[in-house]
């Protein structure tokens, strides 16, 4: 998963989003300023992924921050997403211009909050060419083809279109019935057991990247890459 810096000078708005974050497996650090979020972003072991900042932090403020993020070569690129009580569009506009992918105003929903990370997150994923990268596994739909370090991975039809329903659904746990409908269509009158024995040969084929098919006990699957 990912490495997730949150800066707010709110204990309590850290603890909140650090809490939902972490429950999506991801590695979350915590600042409590602008000049303590800069510091830990250029001297985490391994790399910040996407900073949430903040925009009325004391000293250095969250748009101040962006403008430097953006200004540095190594964070240049980095997904950043602005956080604050203010709702005004001067203030939405300032930060979307200053080169921010997302804004979220407060009180805000931290389920939301997550979906919209795990959003940006996956658009950053996507390397040019149209491939999406999951640790050691890349996935290319536009050239209908998936490597592993690099390595083609040969899949049937069917497995490879299982494969891309788990991609889209990422996190998400599926019932096997979903699976089945959404992958062999609801006028297949196979077994549940059809989804279990293509997920095995999956999962097989992905070798150490099989285990981001995850069981979710007694109802079905989840992607976790």
């Amino acid at each position: 998963m990912s490495v997730i810096l949150i800066a707010d000078d709110e204990a309590r708005i850290r603890r909140l989003v650090s809490d939902f974050l972490k429950r999506e497996g991801h590695t979350v650090l915590e600042a409590g300023d602008g000049e303590e979020a800069h510091k830990m972003i250029h001297e985490a072991q391994p790399k910040v992924d996407l900073a949430i900042l903040d925009v009325m932090m004391p000293g250095l403020d969250g748009f101040s921050l962006l403008r430097a993020l953006r200004s540095e070569e190594p964070t240049s690129q980095m997904p950043v997403m602005m956080l604050t009580a203010r709702a005004e569009d001067n203030d939405q506009l300032l930060g979307l211009e200053n080169g921010a992918d997302d804004y979220v105003t407060k009180p805000f929903s931290p389920l939301v909050l997550v979906a919209r990370v795990r959003n940006l997150l996956g658009r950053t994923n996507k390397r040019p060419g149209g491939s999406e990268v999951f640790g050691a596994l890349e996935i290319n739909e536009k050239r209908r083809e998936v490597k592993i370090n690099g390595e083609s991975v040969e899949l049937t039809p069917k497995e490879y279109e299982l494969l891309i329903y788990f991609k889209n659904n990422k996190g998400i746990a599926l019932s096997r019935e979903n699976v089945l409908n959404s992958v062999w269509g609801y006028d297949y009158f196979g077994e549940l057991r059809t989804v279990d024995t293509h997920v095995k040969k999956l999962r097989a084929k992905l070798g150490s990247c099989g285990t981001m098919i995850e069981t979710v006990r007694g109802y079905g699957y989840r992607f976790e890459g």
